[in-house]
């Protein structure tokens, strides 16, 4: 049978070599009641080979979704939104032309408010709850968006959209001084006082104290600066009424948008009459203005502080004085003296000054800008990205006048609203 079993063929070899497994394999395990091959081979390939290596993530479904990468690289979104931001001046002096400043603005908070709303319905965001919540919207509104918008529109009847532009830049040193003034806690260092004396004497410079003013509208230059004010006392205001709220940047700000919006389609028709004609150019330009400088800047800006972190993203704010310069000598012929653009970076280097970082003792993270809560880390949140919450703006909320309650109040996740102008 031995020779038999020698003479045989490869094949009839592996059906005797299967046939026999199960004998061989019935000694040692109990009788499963089955002789199948494929099951008695299956047995020996794991008693002969390795258990295989568990497929990883990319084998399987993703147990936690990664976070998509933008399709267009933040440093694009970043010129985009200087650019938006920067012409925005330019654009409102094309919108007085035709328009009401009071119809300006309601024009741009209406298209504004219509971006966002659109973003909030496709995301499905819940608006916020609570009429103490809404009744501080309402106040932001009009600190935030009704007031300087409406004033910014008054200022360029008379005022060249280049001065309005680098006006707007003085917020941070009205937030300076407000927080010296009102917020006992927060303790200005020596180099932010210095910074404040810097920019205030860079305003001096961009108006020409000492040759009369330059022949600049007094009364346009100063509602520039009193909207200026108006952003640093609504940040104020925000900061004391609406921390921790719990809603999103993107709920916070539409719903101060809309706030803004009631407010001025109350006001508009008591002081203005109704167009009798529509001139397409100044049409465009309030479009323009609500859309993309109310509108997308927003989601821009909120996009950039999401992935670049605040410190970054605050960096556009230097470039609007200098692009707004361009566009209204380039396109709209505004004659430029050599004190305007001297004084503008004067008044950039103290709001810089004026938001200078300290780092904190014992800490080594870089902590607020001389805030309540300097040296802090919010828990739960990432203390390489954390910007606590303060009255005293970033360079960044100089240019932006659309500020969301929840940038104020919610120290790791400050976001402006893009509406500047």
């Amino acid at each position: 049978m031995s020779s038999a079993a020698t003479s045989r063929t490869p094949e009839s070899a592996s059906r005797s070599t299967s046939q026999s497994a199960p004998r061989s394999d019935s000694r040692s395990a109990p009788r499963s009641g089955s002789r199948s091959a494929p099951r008695t081979t299956a047995q020996v390939a794991a008693v002969t080979t390795p258990p295989p290596t568990p497929p990883g993530p990319s084998a399987t479904a993703p147990s936690a979704p990664a976070a998509r990468r933008p399709a267009v690289d933040w440093r694009i979104r970043f010129a985009v939104l200087s650019l938006i931001w920067g012409f925005s001046f330019l654009l409102i002096k094309v919108g007085t032309q035709a328009y009401a400043p009071l119809q300006v603005t309601l024009g741009r908070m209406v298209f504004g408010t219509a971006v966002l709303a659109a973003v909030l319905a496709v995301r499905r965001e819940r608006m916020p709850r609570g009429a103490r919540t809404w009744g501080h919207l309402a106040v932001a509104a009009f600190l935030l968006n009704a007031l300087p918008f409406t004033l910014f529109a008054y200022a360029e009847l008379t005022i060249p959209s280049t001065l309005a532009g680098i006006c707007n830049a003085t917020t941070p040193l009205w937030g300076m001084v407000l927080s010296i003034v009102a917020l006992s806690e927060d303790r200005p260092t020596r180099r932010r006082v210095a910074g404040l004396g810097i920019g205030f004497a860079g305003v001096l410079t961009v108006l020409g104290a000492w040759q009369g003013f330059s022949g600049q509208d007094p009364a346009g230059t100063a509602m520039a600066l009193v909207a200026s004010l108006s952003y640093a006392v609504g940040w104020v205001y925000v900061r004391r009424t609406l921390a921790g709220t719990g809603n999103s940047n993107l709920a916070m700000a539409g719903s101060q948008l809309l706030l803004g919006t009631v407010q001025l389609a109350v006001v508009t028709p008591l002081f203005t009459t109704f167009p009798t004609s529509f001139p397409v150019l100044p049409l465009l330009s309030v479009l323009a203005l609500g859309a993309l400088g109310t509108g997308l800047a927003f989601l821009l800006q909120y996009g950039l502080v999401a992935e670049v972190g605040p410190t970054t993203a605050t960096l556009v704010t230097y470039f609007i004085p200098v692009i707004a310069t361009a566009a209204g000598v380039m396109v709209l012929g505004e004659h430029l003296t050599w004190n305007t653009p001297v004084g503008a970076l004067v008044v950039l280097v103290g709001a810089a000054l004026t938001q200078s970082r300290r780092r904190s003792a014992g800490r080594g993270t870089v902590t607020a800008r001389g805030g309540a809560d300097s040296g802090k880390v919010t828990p739960g949140t990432n203390p390489a990205r954390q910007d606590t919450a303060r009255t005293d703006m970033t360079p960044q909320d100089a240019a932006h006048q659309d500020v969301t309650p929840q940038d104020a109040a919610r120290p790791a996740e400050r976001v402006t609203t893009g509406a500047c102008q």
